[in-house]
């Protein structure tokens, strides 16, 4: 059967979209795959199509529990019956059965956490596993915008699997980070299938603003007038719920706010609310969006700018998946970049940080003597995901002080380096919102691509773009009376009169 008579059999689609089908053949011909393709080309369409022509188990690692979860639900709905996800929404019970019947599975989706852990990585020891799939597999450079240090150690697992057949997944990923990927999985003699990062349906607009407040006000105005669904990100947790609400009182648009200060089970019902149509816009922290398979978000807006143009890309390629015209809006105002550097600096333990855990580690022999007498002071040092990354980094289970002592001089060296790299990564995209040259073209020319001039009805802001075409025929009316919203907004940016 040919590979696009099998696509409308079983996934009822009439052709490829880029990418699918060199990556399907790829894997087909037994070669470990590195596959960026666009966000919304349907990268996970690859490991289903080829899970059902091989023999034995597809495991797909994961970062996220609602990516995984999404995945799993729209697998079923669409009649693959053998499909799991292994992670913390199932009790302890739960997993232990699932673990018991994994062999009964086609396709296990598990969190690089998970399939580290020595029991779990026992059963998958003993499946025939077809496919190994690392999906956002940036995550696993340490120079990657969204470094999991839990993802490093896929390398090691793969070894322990017998080295599977392996297919590498991403969207954003510069030559550096492709080599990077590579290097750490173990990977021999790789086919890199690499398509184009551009979105052409993706119209790009970056607009400077004097003061928060003003910026504040821009934001209202968009949202007002924007067609269809979108999402706001923000760096910080308070000010996205805040904005959250203060649109709520003026704009006449169904809002919510999404971050990870939210319970789980909050954070599942806005995600579930928007993926049906029932919310417009988003206030989010860029956790938001990630494997949502939603084709028709219309617009993105950056309240604050990310950190690097390869968060940027990924974040702006949850629109328009539908191919239809959508807009990207970055809201900058001059200082802005002071929230990405200190994001950068409060990512791992500080210099500071670690002085005062070695004084508290000078009193006993062992890291593990440490943990039984003063594991208390891991809250009051680190927060979980700087805790996290350090233990990842130092291995300090078993380890004498001496030893841990060196561990930390190397991670002291980790963080400088890695901290300086990451400041120029908001250096460079500081450079592109500041440049007089096609957006676009910018973009292009940084990932190594040639930039083939095209006219376009809808580019970016330096080609020429009348964002009207993406606003609703008329605008809502409200009901009520309106607040002073100006004096709401005082409030939340403390601004004094």
């Amino acid at each position: 059967m040919r590979l696009e008579e099998k696509l409308k059999k079983d996934f009822q689609l009439t052709q490829f979209r880029g990418g699918q089908k060199e990556t399907i053949v790829s894997i087909l011909n037994h070669k470990h795959t590195l596959a960026m393709l666009p966000t919304g080309t349907g990268k996970s369409l690859c490991y289903q199509f080829a899970g059902r022509l091989l023999e034995g188990a597809v495991i797909i690692v994961s970062p996220l529990l609602s990516l995984m979860q999404d995945q799993v639900e729209q697998m079923k709905m669409k009649g693959e019956k053998r499909v799991v996800a292994l992670n913390s929404f199932l009790t302890p019970a739960e997993k232990n059965r699932v673990l018991k019947q994994i062999k009964h599975y086609k396709y296990i989706f598990i969190s690089p956490e998970m399939i580290s852990l020595p029991h779990v990585l026992a059963f998958f020891q003993k499946m025939k596993i077809c496919l190994f799939v690392i999906d956002e597999a940036h995550c696993i450079s340490q120079w990657g915008y969204d470094f999991r240090p839990d993802y490093q150690n896929l390398g090691m697992v793969r070894q322990k699997l017998n080295n599977p057949l392996t297919l590498a997944l991403t969207a954003t990923a510069t030559e550096e980070i492709r080599k990077d990927i590579i290097r750490s999985l173990n990977l021999k003699e790789v086919e890199e299938i690499i398509y184009s990062v551009d979105r052409p349906n993706i119209a790009i607009k970056i607009e400077e603003l004097a003061y928060t407040q003003e910026k504040m006000e821009k934001l209202l105005t968009y949202i007002q007038a924007l067609d269809g669904q979108g999402i706001v990100y923000f760096s910080s947790k308070k000010l996205a719920e805040q904005t959250a609400a203060f649109l709520k009182e003026r704009a006449s648009k169904r809002i919510m706010a999404y971050h990870g200060g939210m319970s789980q089970e909050d954070r599942i019902l806005v995600q579930q609310q928007f993926q049906a149509g029932q919310l417009d816009v988003i206030c989010a922290t860029s956790a938001f969006g990630m494997g949502i398979n939603k084709e028709d978000i219309r617009f993105i807006i950056h309240f604050h700018m990310p950190t690097q143009l390869e968060s940027y890309l990924q974040e702006i390629g949850r629109a328009g998946r539908d191919g239809q015209q959508s807009v990207s809006i970055v809201l900058y105002t001059p200082g802005d970049e002071w929230i990405a550097y200190q994001l950068i600096e409060t990512e791992l333990p500080d210099e500071l940080q670690i002085n005062k855990w070695k004084g508290l580690l000078r009193k006993y022999p062992t890291f593990d003597d440490w943990l039984k007498n003063e594991s208390y002071q891991l809250e009051l040092l680190f927060t979980e995901t700087q805790w996290r990354v350090l233990e990842s980094y130092i291995e300090p289970q078993n380890k004498s002080i001496v030893e841990l002592m060196d561990s930390l001089e190397l991670y002291s060296k980790f963080r400088q380096e890695r901290v300086t790299i990451k400041k120029q990564k908001v250096q460079e995209l500081i450079s592109w919102l500041h440049s007089e040259t096609c957006r676009r073209k910018y973009i292009l020319e940084y990932f190594g691509e040639k930039y083939e001039s095209k006219r376009r009805e809808a580019c970016c802001d330096r080609c020429g773009l009348d964002l009207s075409v993406f606003f609703q025929n008329r605008f809502a009316r409200h009901d009520k009376e309106p607040v002073d919203w100006k004096e709401q907004l005082a409030v939340i940016l403390n601004i004094k009169k």
